[in-house]
């Protein structure tokens, strides 16, 4: 994994997220007690168990994007999972054990790419030595019978007895690397990529999340699918290239190296964790609610889930939990849970200030968004600094109005603001379009002044 420092993280996610100091304090530290773990003596090192962290604030404060810059900045494996989408055992829905096959199994496909990245040159050369044993021709007369398609170039298949002059083979060598056989076809069998007879079991257990192949299973019992294809030369290349990229890498050593990352640096990111609160616990949903927070549990304490690559124990998994809480409250979750998840960080509501700041500094800033938008279509539009005060001041009322959706109101405020320069911008006569206070207050006036409106459209 990187070896960022906790200020080097927080520097990262501040080009991305405004404000909340604390949140990224937390994560930025959560994540360099990562790396420090695996710098401790071994027999220390299983006794130190990671500290889980909670992040409490409304909805559109930057939860979940603190998630998601946390995916990028990180090589550790990491996987975010609605909380909401889980049952509990005994209900028809997904366990929660399903996040740590899928964490496993996203870090595998990873490993997986990486490690065929990396031998690419390698199978590329094995590929180019068998595209010129098919490409050239027999030493002896042309086979008889067949007849070539009208303005097909016949291509013939050599056998391994064939011999030619080495000139020949380094001449053709020349011209494939050259790109002047790109247009010839070849005769090529591959292996079907496709697996055998898939079976899919629905069970309490979440065996469905397990993958059952019965190829796998039953090994020699079916035969190994291979097709003949006719291609042109620059995708036999591809398709010999991936073949041999198989062969090169050694997927039971990757399968073991990942369980071991998985188990010692994986983080699972568990956002909308206050769906599955139960307000009462007597009837309805509710019940199946409280139920999932009994089997994350032993998940988050640490556990050993069965996975189809071999079990992987949670122990040192780091979970990062978020919820708005809006009508519950943390204190509601059961207690045992609680106590799952030490570290308890409130992020703050959102205001005038804070908007202003998200709509022109970070990297991916919305008035950047815009402008790089509108210029696809020749049109160069220019807010004014006091246009951007006014957005931000129409925002902070109707959250205070209505619902506070945090920054997600900046989204619909400028959707409706530009809706007529987005569609009729191929058709403006004007190149250059200005935003001001005026042009602000022409079209979000209405709207904003008739609480009943503002609650539909914005």
């Amino acid at each position: 994994m990187k070896t960022l420092k906790p200020s080097e993280i927080v520097t990262e996610l501040d080009k991305y997220i405004i404000g909340q100091h604390q949140a990224k304090r937390s994560v930025a530290v959560a994540l360099r007690n990562r790396w420090r773990r695996q710098q401790v003596p071994a027999e220390l090192r299983n006794e130190i168990a990671p500290k889980n962290i909670i992040l409490i604030g409304p909805t559109g404060v930057g939860k979940t994007e603190i998630a998601r810059r946390l995916s990028m900045l990180t090589e550790s494996p990491f996987h975010k999972v609605e909380a909401s989408k889980f049952t509990e055992v005994g209900y028809v829905g997904r366990d929660v054990e399903s996040m740590v096959r899928e964490l496993l199994e996203m870090t595998i496909t990873l490993d997986k790419a990486r490690a065929h990245e990396a031998v690419k040159e390698k199978a590329h050369l094995m590929a180019e030595e068998r595209m010129l044993d098919l490409l050239l021709p027999k030493a002896g007369p042309a086979q008889a019978g067949r007849s070539p398609d009208p303005g097909e170039t016949q291509i013939e298949l050599v056998t391994a007895a064939a011999a030619e002059p080495p000139s020949t083979r380094e001449k053709l060598r020349s011209l494939l690397r050259q790109g002047k056989l790109d247009q010839r076809y070849v005769d090529l069998e591959i292996q079907d990529r496709g697996g055998g007879p898939m079976v899919e079991i629905f069970s309490n257990a979440g065996m469905e999340e397990m993958g059952i192949n019965f190829k796998d299973m039953l090994g020699g019992l079916f035969p190994k699918g291979s097709k003949r294809r006719k291609l042109k030369v620059p995708e036999a290349m591809d398709a010999l290239a991936h073949e041999e990229a198989q062969g090169l890498v050694d997927m039971e050593k990757i399968v073991k190296h990942t369980i071991e990352k998985v188990e010692q640096a994986g983080i699972i990111f568990i956002d909308e964790i206050d769906k599955i609160v139960a307000k009462n616990g007597t009837h309805g949903p509710d019940v199946s609610r409280e139920g999932v927070q009994r089997d994350l549990l032993p998940v988050v304490e640490g556990c050993t889930v069965a996975t189809k690559h071999g079990p992987v124990k949670t122990d040192h998994i780091l979970f990062v939990a978020s919820g708005a809480f809006h009508t519950v409250k943390p204190s509601d979750l059961i207690p045992e849970l609680q106590g799952r998840f030490p570290i308890r960080v409130e992020l703050d509501a959102l205001g005038r200030a804070e908007f202003v700041r998200i709509l022109t500094e970070p990297k991916n800033a919305l008035v950047l968004q815009y402008t790089a938008l509108l210029k696809t279509d020749g049109i160069d539009i220019v807010f004014s600094k006091e246009a951007v005060d006014e957005i931000a001041r129409l925002a902070e009322e109707v959250n205070t109005r209505t619902e506070n959706i945090g920054a997600r109101r900046l989204h619909t405020l400028m959707e409706r603001l530009l809706e007529d320069v987005l569609f009729d911008a191929p058709d403006l006569p004007e190149q250059r379009v200005v935003v001001d206070p005026r042009y602000v207050e022409t079209r979000l006036k209405d709207i904003i002044s008739s609480e009943d409106l503002s609650r539909f459209i914005l």
